[in-house]
């Protein structure tokens, strides 16, 4: 190897990767427009299905068209296996990985908060940095399902959704959705909740990247932030103002909080003006929140 070669690989080891954690019924291909934005920037990039996410999830032919309602709802579901740990466990070996090539970035949007701050605690020294963008980030209450019955959450529209929810939670071990349904009321209700600043044809093709089942016990794990190791971890959260999922005084219930915890090392807070998942409708904004952090 010439020198020059050497100071390029070096400089090149220097960069940080982004690696991105999507929240519940989601999977890697919900990051795509971030990830282009990012690329053109020049930066590394990498997005995580979680286990049983993506190419690994389950979609039974009930679910397909036509629909078989009463099929899909007892269909035993693979996901109900996976726990919170498990998707803590797969994210640590990625980054471990990546941190090999230079510092990790890892970034983790709605219920993939849990999973980045059980990243932060198992392995702060991985890590460059930790961004919630409007995700759960569980420091006084354990779990999202605790956070998620607070007053902070009470104009949370989610639970507008639960009519679209299938079959029964405790015999299947999952939550489950039919995101297929046509049902004009569902589709209202869950655009408010998601992604109201979307045209419907945006909308729907968003809905088509969902997968039906999330693992309850994530919900329900204890996900709390540890000040002896996430604590190192220098945290940014990008609030989403327009945000009917998570609304945006619980955003700032959950960094004040950490705020509390972790008073020498407190979260640095970007605001984009955006919904639950319409922020990769601003793309090219949250690219550049990002490529600021670096």
């Amino acid at each position: 190897m010439t020198q020059a070669t050497h100071r390029d690989a070096s400089r090149e080891k220097g960069q940080p990767t982004f690696v991105f954690v999507h929240g519940a019924g989601s999977n890697s291909f919900s990051w795509a427009p971030l990830l282009r934005e990012l690329t053109l920037l020049g930066h590394r990039t990498l997005a995580v299905d979680l286990p049983g996410h993506g190419f690994d999830a389950q979609f039974p032919i009930s679910y397909q068209a036509p629909q078989d309602l009463e099929a899909f709802a007892n269909e035993p579901s693979s996901m109900a296996r996976f726990t919170l740990q498990d998707n803590v466990d797969h994210v640590v070996d990625i980054v471990r990985r990546v941190a090999v090539h230079g510092p990790v970035i890892l970034v983790g949007a709605s219920m993939g908060g849990v999973t980045i701050s059980g990243v932060g605690n198992a392995v702060p020294d991985l890590l460059a940095r930790l961004v919630y963008i409007s995700a759960w980030c569980c420091v006084d209450l354990p779990s999202i399902a605790e956070y998620s019955q607070a007053p902070e959450n009470n104009e949370s529209l989610l639970p507008s959704l639960a009519g679209v929810a299938v079959g029964n939670p405790t015999q299947i071990g999952v939550g489950r959705a039919n995101y297929r349904s046509s049902d004009p009321s569902f589709l209202a209700n869950a655009k408010a909740a998601l992604m109201a600043e979307a045209t419907d044809d945006q909308f729907r093709a968003f809905l088509n990247t969902l997968q039906p089942d999330e693992s309850i016990s994530v919900m329900v794990a204890d996900a709390r932030v540890d000040a002896r190791t996430w604590g190192r971890v220098p945290h940014s959260y990008i609030r989403l103002t327009q945000d009917r999922s998570i609304p945006l005084s619980m955003q700032n219930k959950m960094i004040a909080e950490a705020d509390a915890l972790t008073p020498n090392n407190r979260f640095d807070v970007r605001t984009v003006e955006s919904s639950h998942v319409g922020f990769i409708l601003k793309a090219r904004e949250v690219a550049g929140i990002l490529a600021s952090l670096v």
